[in-house]
């Protein structure tokens, strides 16, 4: 009879630890754009420890001590494991206080199967386990609605305020660990909020539904004078123009470039929810209102607060906050070189990339760019009253600082008129308000994705057709003056929104003649 020499031997794999791993889904901003992080989590036999991996920042690191505390003050009690929470892809870097509620989750039931694995878990936690909000929140999650990726989230119910703006996804608020805890041993997860509706100052114009504040905070009737300088105003604000104002001090350039966000044209839904991504990646919680943004830095601002910057994680500047709005750079030749010149990619490609050693970041920037520039050093070379105190070298080293292929870049250029006693206002921000609106529902009626302003060359062979005679002025005006393609190109948008204003079919004579009146000489 044999003996069995393993009778008595355990199994090999008897004294391996079991590890139990469970998944929930969060996500992290990379520039602009959210991605995926699946959050797991393994409970193994060793020494009891609690370890975050995958290139976590230090507030996901200090997201330990607060589910700590959060799980201690909610009954629980940790078990004698060595705690180990993945967040992958782990060669992505991560960054924010909302992955709290997913680590806390997968802690609290680490004795159970988690069959939600898909399912979207936000929410920073406090101390007692209440759920709070967060300033990436609202742009990661609008992120992830725009890329497809996000049907159903659990968020915190103090964010439901501005996250109930993005319709499609369906929410479910919660106050504390203990409530979100409870969905998961229920599995009851029914959206437990109503998305926000929008209703007054709305129309629609072929199915697309358009919103428009018609708030006037300052009014173009408090400008005297300056009949030109407002007509030029309502064209760029009408198809969104680049526009500059020439003048001497004190004659109202400020003034009309501060007016000017008063009168712009209405939004579409997507359009506001991607402005207030942008204030919220600013700091800012948004009004949520059909009101398009306007900055307005100072000419000592540096080039990485204009496009954005930043040695690990690039942040946006001033050109993308005012993506959708106005960016009004006033006395511009003291704005330093490099910032003018790198201003051109924005104006032309609608676009901004910034590329650091460990980031690169590409984001919208369709803007109306707005400035205002004296004649000269001293201001006084275009009065007749006051004397100018520049030599010509001053002037023409003043007027040097902007390049042809800077100023090719804008449509609309006006010399101001200079202060006279009997100048008086002739027009107010509604009236030119309802000329924008007007000349807004033309092009979207002709079925423009892009205002005129912002016309590709396919688009305005398409949409910017002249007259016999509108065609001859226009060919004559490119011999005499030289003209390059996007200068041609820009004439023809700014006579199109003319036309607009005008209700007019195609552009005519009288359109092309006042459009080459705005080309700088």
């Amino acid at each position: 009879m044999s003996k069995n020499i393993d009778s008595g031997t355990p199994p090999k794999d008897k004294y391996k630890p079991k590890a139990i791993v469970n998944h929930l889904r969060c996500a992290t901003l990379d520039g602009l754009s959210a991605k995926i992080i699946e959050v797991e989590a393994t409970f193994t036999k060793g020494l009891p420890g609690f370890a975050v991996v995958g290139l976590a920042s230090s507030d996901i690191q200090e997201a330990k001590e607060r589910v700590k505390s959060a799980l201690l003050t909610n009954d629980f009690t940790f078990p004698p494991l060595k705690i180990t929470v993945n967040l992958s892809p782990s060669d992505l870097r991560k960054a924010g206080t909302h992955f709290d509620l997913s680590i806390a989750l997968l802690n609290a039931l680490h004795k159970e199967k988690i069959t939600e694995e898909e399912m979207f878990v936000f929410g920073e936690l406090g101390l007692d386990g209440r759920v709070k909000s967060s300033s990436t929140l609202f742009p990661i999650i609008l992120s992830l609605k725009e890329q497809g990726l996000l049907k159903r989230a659990i968020v915190p119910k103090e964010a439901m305020r501005y996250l109930s703006h993005i319709a499609g996804v369906d929410f479910i608020a919660v106050e504390t660990l203990s409530e979100t805890i409870g969905l998961f041993k229920t599995k009851d997860f029914r959206a437990s909020t109503k998305q926000f509706s929008y209703s007054s100052n709305s129309f629609t114009i072929l199915n697309q539904r358009y919103y428009d504040d018609i708030d006037i905070e300052l009014d173009f009737s408090d400008i005297k004078g300056q009949r030109v300088a407002k007509r030029g105003a309502l064209i760029s604000a009408s198809g969104m123009h680049n526009f500059m104002m020439e003048g001497n001090p004190g004659c109202g350039k400020s003034m009309i470039a501060k007016r000017i966000k008063d009168i712009l044209p209405p939004l579409l839904e997507i359009e506001m929810l991607s402005i207030a991504k942008h204030q919220f990646l600013d700091g800012v919680i948004p009004s949520f209102k059909a009101k398009r943004p306007m900055r307005s830095p100072h000419h000592t601002a540096t080039s990485s607060s204009i496009f954005g910057g930043g040695s690990h994680m690039a942040k946006i500047g001033e050109v993308a906050l005012a993506h959708n709005g106005v960016l009004f750079f006033d006395e511009l030749p003291h704005f330093s070189k490099n910032i003018l010149e790198a201003l051109r990619e924005p104006l032309q490609d609608r676009r901004v990339n910034i590329s650091r050693v460990n980031s690169k970041v590409e984001y919208d920037a369709d803007i109306m760019f707005v400035t205002a520039m004296n004649p000269c050093p001293c201001g006084n070379a275009l009065s007749k009253k006051k004397e100018c105190r520049c030599s010509e070298q001053e002037i023409k080293r003043y007027k040097n600082r902007l390049s042809d292929p800077f100023l090719d870049r804008i449509d609309i250029f006006v010399v101001m008129q200079e202060v006279s006693a009997d100048d008086k206002a002739d027009v107010s921000s509604r009236e030119l308000k309802e000329l924008v609106n007007r000349a807004f529902k033309a092009q979207k009626e002709r079925k423009q994705e892009n205002l005129n302003g912002k016309l590709r060359e396919d688009e305005i062979e398409k949409f910017c057709i002249l007259t016999e005679d509108a065609n001859k002025i226009l060919f004559s005006a490119i011999e005499r003056f030289g003209l390059s393609h996007r200068g041609i190109g820009s004439i023809k948008k700014v006579a199109r929104t003319i036309a607009d204003l005008e209700l007019s079919l195609n552009i005519e004579k009288r359109h092309i003649l006042e459009a080459l009146s705005y080309r700088r000489r």
